[in-house]
């Protein structure tokens, strides 16, 4: 490709920050922005020659063919992009569906790309024709971008920014009721760094208390060669009493891993006996849900083995979001609540954003 930035380029990433920081907090400023839940990606286009590149520096290029019509119909002739591509279901986006997307078989690839078809949300500049865009301020870049892509049509987005602390406070929380992950924080005085992380992020954070109805080893094991714990398993009680599985809590140190196996064998159940989730040794119950038994959808035939525990324990997590059912990404292990009985860890006990409309976002 004949650009001043070529791929790969790792994106400029976030450092977590708790609280809406005010738009002065940093010299020269700060601006607001949603935090999309997608695939970061970054679109190169010389001419009809397009290179989706991931965060990873992988080429998602394969996976998104309309993305790439897309970019060849609504970006500029020469140019770099810094986005997120997500998938929208209804009035919100859908991380699950967007997983689905990467996917081996070409035929799979297009169909995906028919019937969950991928937006491309566009939130900075790197360069532009000839011109390399990257050392410039970040407020120079957002004006170059909004100028770049004046005509640019769906499945094409620009991302809206504001530098209001009233109103960045107002999207952190009711955008979330349309999927979105959170506020982005950007400097406006930033140079673009790759891989570094020079903006700031804001995300939900919650806690849920949860029966630990296993745990599944870690892929290490202890200093004398036994298995230690690589996370607790955990359920919530639905409204028909049903145990469902929820997610796993991850955060622990070494150590206290292998201490976990002994505090954690008082607990524990044979093959035989009764546990809500005995369905999972059964192939067919994996058909309507996600049980912990399932096979790994990225393995093919690697079934992800678990040591059952009676539900017994309860234990308070950190989390961000939901993801339907269950948590969105690994929660953080807070304490346990022996004060707590297991029938009483229910759906809800979750706070539940309020719906919004993705549509109000991406065209607001």
């Amino acid at each position: 490709m004949d650009l001043p930035v070529v791929p790969p380029v790792s994106p400029m990433l976030a450092k977590p920050v708790s609280g809406v920081p005010a738009p002065d907090s940093v010299p020269g400023g700060l601006v607001y922005e949603p935090k999309w839940d997608g695939f970061r990606c970054i679109v190169f286009r010389d001419g009809d020659e397009v290179v989706l590149g991931s965060r990873n520096e992988k080429p998602l290029t394969r996976y998104f063919p309309e993305i790439v019509e897309a970019a060849r119909r609504s970006l500029p002739h020469r140019c770099v992009v810094d986005g997120e591509i997500v998938v929208r279901t209804g009035e919100r986006l859908d991380f699950g569906a967007l997983q689905q997307r990467i996917h081996p078989a070409d035929s799979r690839v297009q169909r995906l790309a028919a019937e969950t078809p991928a937006s491309f949300v566009a939130f900075d500049l790197l360069a532009l024709g000839d011109d390399d865009l990257m050392a410039r301020p970040f407020g120079e870049r957002r004006t170059a971008l909004e100028q770049a892509l004046a005509a640019a049509e769906p499945p094409i987005h620009l991302t809206r920014v504001s530098r209001d602390l009233d109103e960045g406070r107002h999207w952190f929380e009711v955008f979330e009721g349309a999927g979105l992950d959170g506020l982005i924080c950007k400097p406006l005085d930033s140079t673009y760094q790759p891989d570094k992380r020079v903006m700031l992020k804001v995300k939900h954070a919650r806690t849920a208390d949860c029966v630990v109805a296993g745990w599944r080893a870690h892929k290490q094991r202890g200093a004398d060669g036994q298995e230690i714990v690589g996370s607790l398993m955990l359920g919530l009680y639905d409204g028909s009493g049903v145990l469902q599985s929820v997610g796993v809590s991850a955060s622990f140190p070494m150590a206290r891993r292998a201490e976990l196996v002994d505090e954690l064998a008082m607990y524990a159940v044979g093959p035989d006996d009764d546990h809500p989730w005995a369905a999972w040794r059964d192939a067919a119950a994996h058909e309507e849900s996600r049980l912990p038994g399932a096979v790994s959808r990225w393995s093919s035939g690697k079934t992800l083995d678990w040591n059952p525990l009676r539900p017994e324990l309860v234990v308070e997590v950190g989390y961000d979001a939901m993801e339907g059912a269950r948590f969105r990404h690994t929660t953080q292990f807070k304490r346990w609540r022996p004060d707590r009985t297991p029938e009483s860890c229910t759906y809800d006990q979750l706070e539940r954003p309020v719906r919004y409309d993705l549509g109000d976002v991406l065209d607001g």
